[in-house]
Parts: C-alpha cells; structure tokens; sequence
C-alpha cells in the first residue's frame, strides 16, 4: 500500500508498525505450535506441516507461505509439492534441540506479554499493572518461584536472550584487575559461567533466591565450573550483598522502582572495595530518549508488567551511581539495543 499524497509522503511505515502485531504473533505462533523444531533440519510439504501440527486444512498454504514472505521459512518449489524448511536463523535459533535455541522467551512473550499488551491504554492511563495482579492472581515472579519446573523454564529463556550480551560483556570489559565477581539476580548463573569461562583467573558467584540457586548448581556442575563459580541464595531485599570486586546485574535494576533502585545501588556500592565495579547489563535507553526504541518499549513494558517499573538511561544510571558515592561510570555497547553501565569505586 504504497499510496503517496500530493506533498510525497506515504503511509507506508505508519501502517506497518500499526499492524506489526500480524508478523509478530505469525511469529509467535508459529513458535507455539513447534513448526521450527518439527522441521529440524529437514523439509516438509504444506501437508505433512499441517498434519504433524495437527493444524486446520485452512492453514495451508497461508500460514507457512507467510512465514516464508517475512524470511522465517525457505520454500524450495512452487505449489502443493513445494517443501518448506528452516532458514539459517530459525533453524540455530527457533529449532529446541539446538545449543542457541532462544524460542523459550518468545513462548513466554506469547503466553503472557501479548495478551497483557492489549491493556497498554489502560496502563497509559492508570499507571497500574497489567498483569496476572490485574485479576487478583499473584505476580510473575511469586508464581515462578513457587513452581520449579517453571521457574526453570523462564530462567532458561532469559539465558536464551542475555547469553550474547553476557559474552560480549565477557569481552569488552577489563576483568584482568579483579579477582572476585558475583552476579545478584544471577538466575541459572549464565554470566558465571561465561565470565568464568573467558577468565580462568575469576572467581564468581551467582546470587538469587533459593528456587533459582537450587537450578543454577545443577548447571554450574554440568559445566564443570563448579571450582570457580557458586550458587548462594541470597534476598537482596532482606541481605547485604555478597562482597566481589565487581558486582553484576543483569536486567534487574529495570524491575523496580526508584526507591528500590536506589536500594540496589547503594547495596551495591557497599559491597564492592575501593576501585571495585558495579556493571548493570540493559536495553540502555539513549539520554536523547530518542534512538533506542527497543530500550523504551521495554520500559513500557515494564509498566504493564510492574507499573512503577522503568528502564532508564546511561545519564540516570549515572545520576544514581555518584548519588551513593561512585566515582566515575561509563557505557559499554554489548549488543543490539542492550549495553553495560558501569560504575566504578
């Protein structure tokens, strides 16, 4: 729909964006109903896809001749006989049985987050949540933590979508002057693992509730890394945090509130020696507050998840870090539309 008025300008990306919930949940389906892991490697006609997902006759050909128009899917041939299989992408990234498989987090994205998304106008205009709390349920993370299995699950899609940013973190960041480092929040200790990897002279601790600790040593002994990383359950609420020359968290600050933010750094700060670091991994949002899109939705999603949550900027984390007494921070692109703050003692 490449209409152009009289001044040149054309409707084309409104529309797209006002309709990008068609590609989006084409997506999100598509990883629901296990297409990319049923393909694997191999390829399949529009038939066999429809019978082994147990789909309609009316799903064939539309559902996977999109997937294969938005690049989601290859198509050798034209008409019924043609066979549908994964792209490069999909196959590393969307099939379950690969080492990158990341579809974890969009399973989740399309179970809660789309239907709560609905709801953003009565965010906007509220200012409450949008979550399971809507309907007198409990919150995401009361619910995780109560049921292992889950909890596991969501621990791994989260490893699933921070796992490039931990290694380029693991990269980027001078390590060489410091000994210790722990992780609060650390979940299933994926940035443990990697930092301790690429850095066999660390030694690191993953600190987190103990539901997540539990799930974290399991995979800390599979690594064979259980000499240098550990799994503390810690409240970070209720406890001090573990003291490490560098402290880490890793899309936690952004759950919270000012004041608990502000609690955060300052448990932070008092953790760490002189010359320590505190490095918080996020969408960053740009002190513009005009580039990084995905930095800002992600703070909107904040507010239909937590409500008073919100992601912020290099300038805020800044302003916080030299409130509690930091002396200097800086920001370190990792990747995509995530970066490092780091604050230094």
């Amino acid at each position: 729909m490449e209409q152009a008025g009289a001044s040149g300008l054309s409707p084309a990306r409104i529309l797209e964006t006002g309709m990008a919930f068609w590609p989006a949940k084409t997506l999100l389906s598509a990883v629901e109903l296990g297409v990319f892991t049923q393909l694997g490697s191999g390829s399949m006609t529009g038939a066999e896809l429809q019978n082994v997902l147990g789909l309609h006759p009316r799903s064939n050909p539309d559902f996977f001749d999109t997937l294969v128009a938005l690049r989601f899917l290859e198509r050798d041939g034209d008409g019924t006989d043609s066979r549908y299989r994964n792209t490069e992408e999909t196959a590393f990234f969307l099939d379950r049985s690969s080492s990158a498989f990341m579809g974890g987090f969009l399973e989740m994205a399309n179970a809660r987050l789309y239907p709560f998304w609905g709801d953003l106008t009565e965010a906007l205009k509220t200012g409450k949540p949008q979550n399971e709390t809507k309907h007198g349920g409990e919150g995401v993370f009361e619910e995780l933590y109560r049921e292992p299995a889950r909890l596991e699950q969501f621990m791994d899609a989260m490893a699933g979508i921070s796992t490039g940013n931990f290694m380029a973190l693991a990269d980027k960041f001078d390590f060489s002057k410091h000994k210790t480092l722990c992780d609060v929040g650390g979940a299933a200790a994926t940035l443990s693992m990697i930092v301790a990897h690429k850095h066999p002279h660390l030694t690191c601790t993953s600190a987190d509730l103990p539901a997540a600790t539990a799930i974290a040593a399991k995979k800390i002994e599979a690594a064979g890394l259980s000499d240098r990383v550990s799994a503390v359950p810690i409240d970070f609420f209720t406890d001090p945090l573990p003291k490490a020359d560098v402290i880490t968290m890793g899309m936690i600050l952004h759950d919270w509130n000012l004041e608990n933010k502000m609690m955060l750094v300052q448990k932070a700060y008092a953790a760490l020696p002189e010359g320590g670091a505190f490095i918080v991994i996020e969408a960053l949002i740009d002190d513009a507050r005009r580039e990084n899109a995905f930095g800002l939705m992600m703070s909107l999603n904040m507010l239909v998840e937590f409500g008073e949550a919100f992601d912020y900027s290099g300038a805020d984390f800044d302003k916080w870090c030299k409130e509690v007494g930091f002396k200097r921070t800086e920001v370190i692109h990792l990747a995509g539309p995530s970066s490092a703050g780091v604050a230094y003692k």
